[in-house]
């Protein structure tokens, strides 16, 4: 140590702030990114959420009421008919039953 550090203490304190400055400011600058991402997302937020649900649409698009009907006329038709051969067995008169439910649909 020279005399010139007692004489003059903040030159030799100027490289441990640097180096203290620099070690917070690259611990800060990830969490400085990640704010403002996060705070372009909020702002944006209608934004994007209206480009998914176009997209959604684009890849499956919302069936009409018939479409979804005539879907689920077909599996109640469906779930009756295996309950149907379920029976086969042990009430062939209910099954049969069952299957003339079935076809009406």
């Amino acid at each position: 140590m020279s005399f010139l550090n007692i004489a003059f203490p903040a030159t030799a304190a100027v490289p441990m702030a640097e180096v203290a400055i620099s070690s917070i400011v690259a611990s800060v600058r990830p969490l400085l990114g990640l704010g403002l991402f996060a705070t372009m997302f909020v702002v944006f937020k209608p934004l994007l959420t209206g480009i998914a649900q176009a997209l959604k649409l684009i890849v499956a698009p919302k069936k009409t009421r018939e479409e979804k009907t005539a879907i689920r006329n077909l599996r109640n038709a469906l779930t009756i008919r295996r309950i149907a051969n379920d029976f086969d067995h042990s009430s062939p008169n209910m099954a049969a039953e069952l299957r003339a439910l079935a076809a009406r649909g």
